[in-house]
């Protein structure tokens, strides 16, 4: 008995040293208020729309793209070999080919992102030169979220977007990752190898409770971007002085102006001339 109990409190030792769980830990109440935004909800509750779909695409692409730059640029540091596993969950190709679906050929030049998503990534980007070991939070924070609702999220969307294949969704999908238990089990294996000074781990710590603060910016600017457009396009919907109130008169062409989805697409022009001019960064 005394045997037994001795080694579990030994394995619980080894438990709350695991850097994966003390990440848990101390990211539990962020963790709440992530998954209780208004983007997040809109997604629980399958209400989520194009607009929301292709805006938080865009700032996904400059959020990955800075992350995995910076992961790139210090895959032989020792705190970041160990969880470096592009051919597995890199995600910058999959949302390249998702908004090129949604935008067309020129996508580049209709991605537009609000302040917290550009301070995102001044984060990541100082981080990446000044403390490496810090990547370590944002990439578990953000891969294994990816990879642990990808697929739920990934029907999700494409349910209640109306597609009618998953183009679109690749963002969602993890080809390289054949069963994503047990590549989770592998993955804070490898982070809680990690070795790390008592002051390097703190800071890997409170970095964890950062990227769950920036990511609930990043939400909460668009869910504001996209109010903003909803209210610009009812104020000019109310200037409107047309036969009939509802319908916007076009040379040869009469266009209900009530069609949600002719309302989705206007909302969207919008909130790109919008954030363009200078409103928040996810």
């Amino acid at each position: 008995m005394e045997t037994e109990t001795k080694t579990q409190t030994a394995a619980k030792e080894v438990t709350d040293r695991d850097l994966s769980e003390q990440i848990k830990k101390v990211t539990k109440e962020a963790h709440v208020r992530a998954e209780n935004t208004e983007l997040m909800l809109s997604f629980q509750r399958g209400q989520v729309t194009l607009p929301q779909y292709k805006l938080l695409l865009c700032s996904l692409y400059e959020i990955y793209k800075t992350l995995e730059e910076e992961m790139d640029n210090n895959s032989d540091h020792p705190s970041v070999a160990p969880i470096y596993f592009p051919a597995e969950l890199a995600r910058l190709e999959s949302i390249e080919k998702d908004l090129q679906y949604f935008f067309g050929q020129g996508w580049r030049e209709k991605v537009v992102v609000p302040a917290a998503t550009k301070r995102y990534c001044h984060r990541l980007r100082q981080i990446g030169k000044e403390n490496p070991e810090y990547l370590v939070a944002h990439a578990y924070t953000r891969y294994l979220g990816d990879l642990s609702g990808g697929q739920i999220l990934g029907r999700i969307a494409q349910k209640s977007m109306g597609l009618k294949s998953s183009e679109g969704l690749s963002f969602f999908s993890f080809p390289g990752v054949s069963s994503p238990n047990l590549f989770k089990q592998l993955y804070r294996g490898r982070m809680n190898s990690v070795e790390l000074t008592e002051e390097e781990r703190n800071g890997v710590l409170e970095e964890a409770v950062r990227a769950f603060e920036l990511n609930i910016q990043v939400f909460d600017d668009l869910q504001k971007m996209l109010t903003i457009t909803e209210n610009k396009l009812q104020d000019s919907l109310t200037h409107l002085k047309p036969v009939n109130a509802k319908m916007l008169q076009i040379p040869g062409t009469i266009i209900n102006t009530s069609s949600p989805l002719l309302r989705m697409v206007l909302g969207l022009f919008v909130a790109l001339a919008t954030v363009s001019v200078g409103i928040y960064a996810l």
